[in-house]
């Protein structure tokens, strides 16, 4: 499947931070609704603990 390359900190900030955006976005009345969606990226990937970005950079923050 995949390996773990996201840290519990990092997950941490991503899923507060996705949330931040995902309200901003797609709930509050002030930002367009397309980058609220983009705040479930961050989301996911802190869920997931895994970044598929992080791959062909060989980033692992996990410890």
């Amino acid at each position: 499947m995949f390996c773990i390359n996201v840290g519990k900190f990092e997950r941490l900030i991503r899923v507060l931070v996705g949330c931040l955006i995902f309200y901003i976005g797609v709930i509050s009345p002030i930002e367009p609704k397309l980058w609220g969606y983009v705040g479930l990226v961050p989301v996911i990937t802190g869920i997931l603990g895994w970044c598929p970005l992080y791959l062909p950079f060989k980033i692992n923050t996990n410890k």
